[in-house]
């Protein structure tokens, strides 16, 4: 596994160096002013798997497009994990200045989800912090009766709410705090819990006009020390390239949806990670 990570750090540095690069045609292109303060803390609505601060503008619609493949740990076997590939696709939309809903589809275990996201209070001069709520509700559709003969459809719901509070220090550092409740009506651990407390941070580091290194992790204060999960840290890029923004990322975690990476990160750093991507794309 070690030359696998050698692996990834060489192609992060390496991204890193050519984007970092201004050259020719950048100049010619249109002038970048410094960024002010009171502007979103984050370039997209996700750190990496965690939600950021940024809420979609009024009529804005914004297409998501996310890949988890599998663990890099299988090797050839499965090419590195691209075999198998979660895929989620998600809208989004902001119905009025402040609020936006979407809904989404996530393959792995064939979940949908929607959500709501709401600016509470911006950072400004005069107040130094921006406050975000976000609510978001899913639904399981690969279980089969035949596997649970008792199972009801309030088993497939799953449940998280956060309070996102970020602040934007200066042009190239953010970082935020996020409060987490999770519920989970169906629960095949022993000893796992159906009300889960956590705590996730994420920061945003950029390192060029149209790059960042973003990192997140989450803490889950409720997962039994006997748990097969694990608390999900994830790192990665952005990269914006006009109206896209391109984020590169590995996780312990392969699933997209809060309910998912937050109580079942199946994987373990440095021994079982997945390598994702989303693509934000806002019309």
């Amino acid at each position: 596994m070690k030359k696998y990570i050698v692996l990834i750090i060489c192609i992060l540095f390496n991204v890193i160096t050519v984007f970092a690069q201004d050259d020719l045609l950048n100049e010619l292109e249109t002038e970048v002013k410094d960024e002010s303060f009171e502007q979103p803390a984050f370039k997209a609505m996700k750190i990496g798997n965690l939600q950021s601060t940024k809420v979609a503008g009024k009529k804005d619609l914004y297409m998501y497009v996310s890949h988890r493949f599998g663990s890099l740990n299988d090797g050839l076997t499965t090419f590195f994990g691209f075999d198998n590939a979660n895929t989620k696709i998600q809208l989004v939309y902001g119905i009025i200045d402040g609020i936006q809903i979407g809904g989404a589809r996530e393959s792995l275990k064939k979940t949908y989800s929607t959500h709501i996201k709401a600016s509470i209070k911006k950072q400004s001069t005069n107040f130094p912090i921006n406050i975000v709520g976000y609510a978001t509700a899913n639904i399981r559709t690969d279980l089969r009766e035949e596997q649970f003969p008792l199972l009801k459809f309030g088993d497939r719901m799953s449940y998280a709410t956060q309070l996102l509070v970020s602040r934007r220090f200066n042009n190239h550092f953010s970082f935020e705090l996020a409060p987490t409740f999770v519920r989970q009506n169906l629960v095949l651990e022993p000893f796992q819990k159906h009300n889960q407390f956590a705590m996730g941070i994420g920061g945003r580091l950029k390192v060029s006009k149209r790059m960042s290194v973003n990192a997140d992790y989450i803490y889950n204060f409720s997962r039994h020390e006997s748990s097969i999960y694990n608390n999900p840290l994830t790192v990665g890029v952005d990269i914006e390239t006009g109206g896209h923004v391109f984020q590169l990322l590995f996780s312990n975690a392969q699933s997209t949806n809060e309910p998912g990476f937050i109580s079942n990160a199946e994987g373990e750093w440095f021994k079982n990670i997945f390598f994702g991507f989303n693509i934000v794309r806002v019309f």
